[in-house]
């Protein structure tokens, strides 16, 4: 029986990933940090599988996240090639994106969504011995992140690469999915997470006022003020989160659309950042400003309409990769072994928890915040480490 309440979570991290990419909203980031939410549902989901079957659920989650990724380079990696990449040995990174994988100039913009999906490997990959040493030392390992992203941003470790900067800042997500799996959070009595939970959002909050970013006080451009913020968020949506929520299905389109997005979630992260990028000329052809809120509702809504037809197109793929039988939009009603029909949602699998390179070879970035400007000449490019 799923918990539908980790699914609503999901949702609505999803949700608010894809509004504010084509917002650019800073406060969407303050009021609901996604992005750590998703990997902590994630780190939750990965500690689940190695109980179930041991080191090999690595190759399992990995069996499931690689193949929508194949099917997005399918359509990209030639695209790029055929307007100014090179092709070289790099471009095997779109395989297996043990770090940034090469983009040319438009593709950096794109796909910059792909550093979530080479940040979710190495935590995968890191599981095994994480979950190992989280268990006998917790605190200690829950603490390790933060102690590396505090050493990176007060300059003890000025050379430190951005997967390791973003390491720090979401591998502890990651473990306090791990907690949440145990029933640490749910064990944590009001005492003691309240006032933890308080002081960190209140330290997280002060360091994301009095550091503000270009963005003002977006998350993305403050990572401590970021990670902070988000473990007290976590906290507390997990360590009071609810046996499940049943109230999710007594409505069929809402009971829809969160089975939807759980079981498309990497097609609907991959795929939405290049049609925010391709709608912004169109939309401001027409006139539909970034700061009208009916032309920004308008591509929100294009930009969820696309991504409905990819998944129609290709979302199957996430079925098969978790070996379920391929559906054209999940979620619908299905025969149980008794002859009766299992609600929408309810017997679905698990979903992968839906997350950077010269010239002629340009990183592919985490995404830009807000809205996109229009398509500039490449040597006016200029890439930025943003996030999510």
């Amino acid at each position: 029986m799923r918990n539908r309440y980790l699914d609503l979570l999901r949702f609505l991290a999803i949700v608010r990933v894809v509004v504010y990419h084509v917002t650019g909203w800073a406060a969407l980031t303050l009021i609901f940090p996604a992005m750590s939410v998703m990997f902590a549902l994630a780190g939750s989901l990965m500690a689940a599988s190695l109980d179930r079957g041991g080191a090999a659920a690595v190759g399992r989650r990995l069996r499931r996240l690689l193949p929508s990724l194949w099917v997005l380079a399918a359509v990209f990696v030639p695209a790029m090639l055929l307007t100014g990449l090179p092709l070289t040995p790099k471009v095997l990174l779109w395989a297996f994106p043990v770090a940034d994988p090469p983009a040319n100039h438009w593709g950096a913009l794109a796909l910059s969504v792909i550093w979530y999906l080479r940040d979710y490997l190495w935590f995968v990959l890191a599981s095994p011995v994480a979950l190992w040493l989280f268990r006998r030392v917790p605190l200690l390992t829950l603490l390790a992140p933060y102690a590396l992203l505090a050493a990176i941003e007060f300059g003890l470790l000025p050379a430190a690469p951005v997967p390791l900067r973003e390491f720090g800042l979401y591998f502890g997500a990651w473990l306090l999915g791990f907690a949440h799996h145990d029933g640490l959070l749910r064990r944590l009595a009001n005492q003691v997470l309240v006032p933890v939970a308080l002081v960190l959002g209140a330290v997280g909050g002060a360091w994301i006022v009095t550091h503000p970013g270009p963005r003002g006080y977006d998350l993305n451009d403050n990572h401590l003020g970021n990670a902070l913020w988000s473990a007290a968020f976590i906290l507390v949506v997990l360590g009071r989160a609810p046996a499940t929520a049943v109230w999710v299905d007594r409505n069929a389109l809402f009971s829809r659309a969160v089975t939807v997005l759980n079981r498309r979630a990497l097609t609907v992260y991959l795929w939405h950042m290049p049609f925010v990028v391709a709608l912004t000329p169109l939309v401001d052809v027409v006139g539909w400003s970034h700061q009208d809120p009916v032309g920004l509702a308008i591509r929100v809504a294009l930009v969820f309409a696309l991504v409905g037809v990819v998944i129609a197109l290709v979302g199957w793929v996430e079925d098969l990769a978790a070996r379920r039988p391929p559906e054209l939009v999940p979620g619908g009603r299905r025969r149980t072994a008794t002859g009766g029909v299992a609600p929408a949602g309810v017997a679905a699998a698990a979903p992968v928890s839906p997350a950077p390179a010269e010239r002629g070879s340009v990183p592919v970035s985490p995404a830009p915040a807000g809205p996109i400007p229009a398509p500039r000449a490449p040597e006016e490019l200029t890439l930025k480490i943003s996030a999510r």
